[in-house]
């Protein structure tokens, strides 16, 4: 429900969006939207109620029931499937209610065919489902990015009895997902908005530099000391940015052919960048750092090259955020043939530059000058 007020915010078109969505014919469904003020900041609470029935708390979301009204995942699917909603947005919702169904399934170690959610709870979930994902198919954005996930603490009451938060199923669904547990002693993460964001979102960090065009609130039922609302922030990114690994060791005892041997393997095992920096080490010895930049997953490659091609006891690792520019690389008509130029834009800046390698083997080529090249490109 908060993922969908909060989207819902940044619509163009907020009332027909809800028309639309009590128009859809799932019959006995109702969806209202209302003004919700928390801690004192108002934005948007979405209710959806099924046979003029609310659910009371969101805690007994899609886990198990033993009641009489269940439906099975086909059930689901056959009513995503007979809505009259673009081909995209009902298999995006086919594909997160699986989700939710594969979690429950590894749970109760029982076969997705033989999962069966409350039928009150699960008509709720599929309008948070099919509304979310209708809406960000029609705002449209290239990339979702979402904070790490706080997922609550206490414990939350399902047909199972009381089971610690986050719910069994939510913690499965977020297996690779960074999360935490605040303050708030009570369920913030449902199995369907851990599924909506494991689904939809590219990347779990730290808000990117931004330029906010719209913000969008969207209200829980519950009161906490801390706000219960979910914000969304739509707008651009302008510039890039990445998480690089710096590895390091100081050196005292290697000549500087050894040092440039090893920077050269390092090179060679995927670093991004390799370099020395002069340093003053123990009884006042000259040395240098050696400093080798990389990506995760190139991390233990190129602390083993550390270890093997320097004199080395330790390897400092050091994770860093970065900004960087997106680079490309065109090829250009020139007098001299075609040249490859590199482009770098983002963050308000855009430059370019010959390719070196290029240019140099012109000069070679015509017997002249490197820059005498440039003048002539």
């Amino acid at each position: 429900d908060m993922l969908t007020a909060a989207l819902l915010e940044l619509h163009p078109s907020p009332e027909n969006f809800i028309g639309r969505i009590n128009h859809l014919g799932i019959p006995g469904v109702t969806v209202m939207s209302t003004p919700d003020t928390k801690c004192g900041i108002t934005g948007t609470h979405v209710s959806v109620s099924y046979m003029g029935h609310t659910e009371d708390t969101c805690e007994a979301h899609h886990h198990q029931g033993h009641g009489h009204h269940h439906l099975s995942v086909s059930d689901i699917n056959g009513i995503i499937a007979g809505l009259d909603l673009p081909e995209k947005v009902k298999q995006d919702a086919v594909n997160v209610f699986s989700m939710i169904a594969d979690a429950e399934s590894a749970v109760h170690k029982e076969p997705v065919e033989n999962i069966h959610f409350h039928e009150l709870g699960t008509m709720d979930a599929v309008i948070d489902v099919l509304s979310v994902c209708l809406l960000i198919y029609e705002l449209q954005p290239e990339k979702i990015l979402s904070s790490p996930v706080n997922v609550g603490g206490g414990t939350v009451k399902c047909a199972h009895g009381v089971l610690p938060v986050p719910a069994p199923a939510t913690a499965n669904i977020l297996m690779g997902v960074p999360v935490y547990s605040g303050k708030v002693k009570s369920e913030l993460c449902t199995p369907t908005g851990a599924a909506l964001l494991k689904y939809f979102v590219s990347e779990f960090t730290d808000m990117p530099v931004i330029t906010v065009k719209a913000i969008g609130y969207g209200m829980g039922t519950k009161d906490f000391e801390v706000a219960n609302c979910l914000r969304a922030f739509c707008g651009n990114i302008d510039g890039k940015t990445d998480e690089v690994m710096v590895l390091s060791c100081n050196l005292d005892d290697m000549t500087g052919e050894s040092i440039g041997f090893a920077s050269d393997r390092l090179f060679k095992a995927g670093a991004l960048d390799v370099y020395t920096i002069p340093v003053n080490m123990k009884k006042s010895r000259p040395g240098v750092m050696l400093q080798c930049i990389c990506k995760a997953e190139n991390k233990e490659v190129l602390i083993n090259e550390m270890f093997r091609h320097t004199s080395t006891l330790g390897v400092r690792i050091l994770k860093c955020s970065r900004c960087v520019l997106e680079r490309s690389i065109i090829e250009k008509d020139t007098v001299y043939g075609k040249v490859r130029f590199k482009q770098a834009k983002g963050w308000g800046v855009e430059r370019s530059k010959l390719e070196y390698d290029d240019i140099a083997a012109i000069a070679e080529e015509n017997g002249i000058s490197i820059e005498e090249v440039k003048r002539n490109i």
